[in-house]
């Protein structure tokens, strides 16, 4: 997401019939003196975890999304729900690239809400692969985050807009799509992106998408002490122009990346037409993020080397 593409996030109507798929996901995680436990799992539909992994020690669970169908098709409501308890720590991603289907003629909405709350003391990670946006796909994507007093996140989203390898560009469609951070009750960060058929043009615009397909986002925190916060967005920025020196096959656009502190929150934007360079360059800035956030080093969930 961009707020310099269009930050009003605007309610797609739902033209369609109704024919809705519904699942939801409800996880929660506590801590115990067996460590961060997987308390809670809830699921209606095809959304589920199968377990909680401990590659780090128990003090830290990674979780796994499974979505079976893999996408979502016209009528699709996806709910996903995390509660993280008091000093609980957990670290969720998925195993593969979600995707948004064209939808039918009737343009029934596809819909995603995200809620992921964090009690006091505790951390999540959001470390999802990217999601893939096809053409004449009518779909509303939003994620909001809830931070209690001295807990902190780092998530990423990695949008892709068509289907870059076969030709099929995102020239029709409707997305609305929304991240919002709260803390203690008050908002601190919102980012939206809309694109409808009036605004397509924003995809070829300097000042919207650029002819670029891939637009992510990654952001952290909160942080404190300006010290330290200093030699973090030095060593993120070195990270985003390293990546903008190289050269890619095709001699498509060169990918843009820079970092920003936003309040208490860092952001490290990518704009470019590849979503395994957007991953890469995000996971050497969670490698530098994790250890000043959380006082861990990196330990990549498993999943990511199948």
């Amino acid at each position: 997401m961009n707020n310099w593409v269009n930050p009003i996030t605007e309610r797609l109507p739902n033209t369609g019939k109704e024919s809705k798929w519904e699942a939801e996901l409800s996880l929660g995680l506590s801590r115990t003196t067996r460590g961060s436990v997987l308390k809670t799992c809830a699921h209606k539909g095809p959304l589920y975890v199968q377990k909680a992994f401990y590659p780090e020690g128990r003090d830290l669970a990674h979780l796994y999304l499974l979505h079976p169908p893999g996408g979502m098709v016209s009528g699709d409501d996806l709910r996903i729900n995390v509660d993280m308890s008091p000093n609980a720590h957990g670290l969720i991603t998925t195993p593969g690239a979600g995707r948004v289907y064209k939808a039918r003629a009737d343009k029934t909405l596809q819909t995603q809400h995200i809620q992921l709350r964090l009690a006091s003391g505790s951390s999540l990670e959001w470390l999802p692969l990217e999601n893939i946006i096809y053409p004449g796909a009518h779909t509303q994507l939003n994620t909001d985050i809830h931070l209690a007093e001295n807990s902190c996140f780092i998530g990423w989203e990695i949008s892709c807009f068509g289907l870059k390898a076969s030709q099929q560009a995102f020239n029709h469609g409707q997305l609305a799509q929304r991240l919002q951070i709260f803390q203690a009750g008050r908002l601190k960060v919102r980012e939206a992106l809309s694109l409808n058929p009036e605004q397509h043009h924003f995809m070829h615009s300097r000042a919207g998408l650029a002819n670029r397909s891939v637009n992510a986002l990654l952001i952290a925190g909160p942080f404190s002490g300006e010290n330290k916060v200093d030699e973090l967005l030095s060593a993120l920025q070195t990270q985003c122009t390293e990546l903008t020196k190289v050269k890619a096959a095709n001699n498509p656009p060169p990918a843009l990346a820079a970092v920003s502190l936003n309040g208490e929150f860092m952001q490290i934007r990518y704009l470019g037409d590849c979503s395994e360079q957007a991953r890469l360059l995000f996971t050497r800035c969670w490698r530098l993020l994790r250890p000043a956030l959380i006082e861990r080093e990196a330990c990549e969930p498993r999943i990511w080397a199948t």
